[in-house]
């Protein structure tokens, strides 16, 4: 089963869009580091491990690998976000981010990534969603503030309509 590594930002997503449950769904594994999760995640949606987010521990040498990334990248990322790209390249697994800094680091550092409006369309791919639902919950993330190519995501949502 794929495992996909995601920063907080996704899951920010998610919840904005109240796809929580039905991310979970998807036939894949969804992990992110436990610092990350501890400091950023759980305090204001616990539980999500017990819906199917494994929380993992980067290890000591990528934890240093993480360190020397802002060097390289800059500081906007930030140290959180440079241990899920830290944890993806462990893994030897894609990373889910919304963040442009560290979209751009993982692809120098060759790592594969997705984002939210990626797992939108997987979702009305794999039928845990309509298209409607999908693109009702991308207008929730709207009024949430949320970032995203609001209009790609929206013809990228309606040209999975049967006969598009």
């Amino acid at each position: 089963m794929l495992l996909l590594i995601s920063d907080a930002n996704i899951l920010i997503d998610m919840e904005a869009g109240r796809l929580m449950e039905r991310l979970f769904q998807l036939p894949m594994q969804f992990a992110m580091p436990d610092i990350l999760y501890w400091e950023e995640i759980e305090p204001g949606t616990p539980g999500l491990e017990a819906q199917g987010l494994r929380i993992l521990e980067v290890t000591g040498d990528y934890v240093r690998y993480a360190s020397e990334l802002p060097g390289k990248y800059g500081t906007e990322p930030s140290p959180n976000d440079y241990l899920a790209l830290a944890l993806a390249k462990q893994e030897g697994c894609p990373l889910l981010t919304g963040d442009q800094g560290l979209k751009a680091a993982a692809q120098a550092e060759d790592v594969t990534v997705m984002g939210t409006v990626w797992l939108l369309r997987t979702m009305v791919e794999n039928q845990v969603l309509t298209v409607d639902e999908a693109l009702a919950a991308l207008a929730l993330m709207k009024e949430g503030k949320r970032r995203l190519p609001w209009t790609d995501a929206e013809r990228i949502l309606n040209g999975l309509r049967e006969g598009a």
